[in-house]
């Protein structure tokens, strides 16, 4: 296992949701944490406090990472902080119910670019960082992926580009930096599911109950500190995918 104390992680989409579990579980595990968010400044700053509650240092940048420019600006903008990179986690991503015959070009578009091209041009630069340092890439996939489920195509291939994505980018930057995913299953349900909906989701599940943020947490910490495990996508979902 990897000792983190010393070392600088950057969290995209880092405010909120799995990402604020993920930045904490960093935290807690001694690392620095570059705090990436795009609409949620508040959340943020509460993150940057828990972070310090912890003993450890912390930064938030703004981007909207749907732009090339602006993946660039924020990777940058976290390695200059403190002069390294060790772990970068794409987590940053939206979904949403697109039903074929809904979909528009801007909202294929808005998909594809935040869930998917953004995690690609992130990890391209950050590359020179986390290779100096023998880092780790973590990205955010999901288990629907693994097992496609209705009306969410548009997403759910750009949560299958990541998946392709982790396991290109493994064997690219081997045998300095390694790269792996974490396919989560159902831990943070939208907020507008009814009682209904959310009992059946958890029937799905062998576990028969919801995952936490902090199992994704926990699962994105030990593929960090792994230091013999590369392209591997760690699904995490009670073993959702099985049924």
């Amino acid at each position: 296992m990897i000792d983190l104390h010393g070392s600088v992680a950057l969290v995209t989409g880092g405010a909120h949701r799995l990402g604020r579990a993920i930045a904490l579980a960093l935290g807690q595990a001694g690392a620095n944490v570059v705090v990436h968010y795009n609409r949620s400044a508040e959340r943020a700053q509460v993150v940057l406090q828990e972070l310090a509650a912890l003993g450890v240092q912390a930064v938030a940048v703004a981007g909207d990472l749907s732009r090339v420019a602006e993946v660039d600006r924020v990777v940058d903008t976290a390695v200059a902080r403190w002069g390294r990179l060790d772990v970068l986690v794409n987590n940053a991503g939206i979904w949403g119910r697109t039903p074929i015959g809904t979909v528009t070009e801007e909202r294929w578009n808005e998909l594809i670019d935040t869930n998917l091209r953004s995690a690609f041009f992130a990890a391209q630069r950050a590359t020179p960082a986390l290779r100096a340092a023998g880092g780790a890439i973590v990205n955010i996939a999901d288990v629907g992926a693994l097992r496609p489920w209705r009306n969410h195509t548009p997403y759910l291939i750009s949560k299958g580009g990541i998946i392709t994505l982790t396991e290109a980018l493994a064997n690219d930057l081997a045998p300095e930096v390694r790269v792996n995913a974490v396919a989560p299953g159902a831990v943070l349900l939208p907020d507008d599911w009814t009682s209904d909906q959310i009992e059946r989701a958890m029937r799905n599940v062998p576990l028969q109950r919801l995952g936490r943020p902090e199992d994704v947490a926990q699962a994105a910490l030990y593929l960090v500190q792994a230091d013999y495990v590369t392209g591997v996508v760690l699904p995490v979902d009670g073993g959702r995918r099985l049924r």
